[in-house]
């Protein structure tokens, strides 16, 4: 029993099912992906690669017939395609979408591929796809030849760490089987892969819909080719499972293991290395370290363990580690580190707000990154390095970066687990980048954290007071300044020690390089943030009064602080009433289009969804606002 085809439906019986599992559960697995540009026939291939391996059942195979004269392109023929591409809007418009995973299963080898969209809009797609291939299936349309997508493609292929890249010719039916055009069309990529590092790579003349050297070759209308077919490649191409076992072992945890009082184990996925009961182990951050005492799996425990499979680790002492720490081998742990130099893929339609925090997921681990200005850009056309304030959607540059605490990392051409991480937007849990960890910075290494004799607590008790940062946000014209004055002027004359940042006040020294675009505000919110953080350290009750119109940088500097030590003050007044109050003119100029990026006008304000403290000033005078202030956080003492 070769291919489950040979099942029919209405006679699946327990011993077909085993025999069939059995035939095929030793195979190795080959992950691999199609992309190219649109209409290269990246779908059609692989549908003509599952007819051709039996992985069609009846039934599909009468709904393929059918679908093809509703939906297909090819005539009354076959419309490979549309096995793959399921979604209605790609058979409504021909394209590839969504990423499409199959799997089907040769004589030699098991298959996962997965079918990537062409389209430029949807490289986040392709890079979703790309992720965890061993090997890459580059598609081109013999009549076009090496266009934008194709070297797009090709480096996110190199940039992702795929070292296995076959070229594949498509369409060479429409051509005749013309050698010279396959010869002038592999010549131009052989150019091209060199500049971007692809030093090998193996090229094949095809036809998915006629299916010219897919299984078989040479085909008889390619007898000049002297290559394999592209199935005889993808089952012989020797994967890197081998080089990943051989590496120093690494398990990021994924969950602690608590089935009962007598158990804790450590489970995961072996990201690299081999592991044996009694190896010598350490827990990274922490250091902490430890012997392996069982490797537990569903199956039961084994002597063994190896890169890819996934495991539960016990060991025999009680050791501090839980989701997000890392089990590596004693004597050769990775590294830990909050500062690095990564290559970005932005997969958004907002662009990136350097300065802004995301989360940063990195195997198991999640925390917040702080993206600095890009260093450069790169055009995947000219691959010239060109200089960038940010990244829009499909941008692909490098950047420095900082997380609030340290991260355990390889660097990505090392240990791809380790080294690739994404981006997500704290708000709408959005993924807006994949990036590539290149190295950690110097400084990070450099500079530690000096204890001081003199701590928080000590400048606090000195002044007899709980220390808070007072923030108030709101649109201009709004009130802060006048309320968060007043506030000052009542907690003095109580005796409290008090410091007021005001918004127009550190433009004229800490932040006067800074501007009004979004970019500037969010680096503005930062660095009042992080002074604010050292006046609370002092001791003091700091005060500050700055539009600060995106939650983002309100909760970026919240989590600056311990918790209960930053209180947001709303001071909610509608547009029309601030821009009644607008003393400078600036509502004025914002609506002649002589002041850019003015908050409420062509800058959005987005409005505190639970401050600690709202005051509405037109119910309010300043003084009856900070009476009511007073009165909320007094009991905070």
């Amino acid at each position: 029993m070769d291919t489950p085809s040979s099942f029919q439906t209405d006679s699946l019986i327990a011993e077909d099912i085993d025999a069939y599992l059995d035939a095929h559960q030793h195979k190795s697995l080959l992950r691999f992906i199609t992309c190219g540009s649109v209409d290269d026939g990246k779908s059609t291939l692989i549908g003509r690669l599952l007819y051709d391996s039996k992985m069609i059942f009846e039934d599909q195979l009468a709904a393929l017939e059918s679908d093809s004269i509703k939906h297909g392109t090819q005539g009354q023929e076959i419309d490979f395609a549309l096995l793959v591409d399921g979604l209605a809007a790609e058979r409504e418009q021909g394209i590839t979408i969504d990423v499409a995973y199959r799997f089907f299963t040769t004589e030699k080898r098991k298959f996962i591929v997965a079918d990537t969209p062409g389209h430029e809009q949807y490289t986040r797609n392709m890079v979703t796809g790309a992720s965890t291939a061993d090997l890459a299936v580059i598609l081109i349309d013999a009549r076009k030849g090496v266009l934008q997508q194709t070297r797009r493609h090709s480096y996110l292929v190199h940039l992702l760490g795929i070292r296995h890249v076959v070229l594949a010719v498509n369409k060479m039916d429409l051509v005749g089987y013309d050698q010279s055009t396959f010869e002038h069309i592999l010549a131009d990529y052989r150019t091209f892969a060199k500049s971007i590092g692809i030093e090998q790579f193996t090229a094949i003349p095809i036809s998915g819909f006629k299916g010219d050297n897919i299984t078989q070759a040479p085909s008889a209308n390619t007898p000049w080719y002297d290559g394999p077919a592209l199935i005889e490649h993808l089952e012989s191409v020797e994967v890197d499972a081998a080089a990943a076992q051989e590496q120093p072992f690494r398990l990021p945890v994924q969950w602690v293991n608590r089935p009962n009082l007598d158990f804790r184990g450590f489970a995961g996925q072996i990201a690299s290395g081999t592991i044996r009961p009694g190896d010598p182990v350490r827990i990274v951050p922490s250091g902490k370290t430890s012997t392996v005492k069982s490797i537990v799996t569903f199956e039961g425990e084994r002597d063994e363990a190896v890169a890819g499979q996934s495991v539960t680790l016990t060991l025999t002492d009680e050791v501090d580690c839980s989701r997000g720490d890392l089990i590596a081998a004693a004597g050769d742990p990775p590294q830990a580190s909050d500062q690095f130099r990564a290559t970005l893929v932005w997969m958004d339609e907002e662009a990136m707000k350097p300065g802004r925090g995301y989360w940063l997921k990195l195997g198991t681990q999640m925390v917040t990154a702080t993206v600095q200005q890009p260093e450069y850009e790169i055009d995947i056309n000219s691959l010239e390095h060109l200089a960038a304030k940010t990244l829009a959607l499909n941008g692909i540059g490098v950047a420095e970066f900082a997380t609030d605490r340290p991260i355990v990392f390889e660097p990505y051409a090392d240990n791809r687990q380790l080294g690739g991480f994404i981006l997500i937007d704290k708000f709408s849990n959005a993924t807006v980048a994949a990036g590539m960890i290149d190295f950690s910075l110097r400084r990070a290494d450099n500079v530690h954290w000096q204890p001081v004799a003199i701590t928080r607590e000590d400048h606090a008790g000195m002044k007899n007071q709980t220390p808070r940062v007072l923030w108030f946000t709101g649109l201009s014209g709004s009130g802060k300044s006048t309320i968060a004055n007043e506030v000052e002027k009542q907690l003095f004359l109580m005796n409290r020690h008090t410091f007021l940042l005001d918004g127009d006040n550190v433009r004229h020294g800490l932040n006067r390089d800074l501007g009004f675009t979004e970019t500037d505000r969010i680096e503005n919110i930062r660095r009042v943030g992080e002074v604010a953080k050292l006046m609370v350290d002092a001791g003091l009750i700091v005060l500050t009064a700055f539009i600060s119109p995106f939650r983002a940088e309100r909760e970026m500097v919240r989590k600056m602080l311990p918790e209960g030590e930053f209180i947001e003050i709303f001071v909610d007044t509608p547009l029309d009433v601030a821009e009644r109050r607008d003393v400078k003119g600036l509502y004025k100029k914002a609506r002649a289009g002589e002041l850019k990026n003015f908050t409420g006008i062509d800058s959005p304000y987005e409005a505190p969804e639970r401050p600690e403290i709202r005051v509405n000033t037109v119910d309010m005078t300043p003084e009856e606002a900070a009476r009511y202030i007073i009165q909320q956080i007094l009991p905070l003492k």
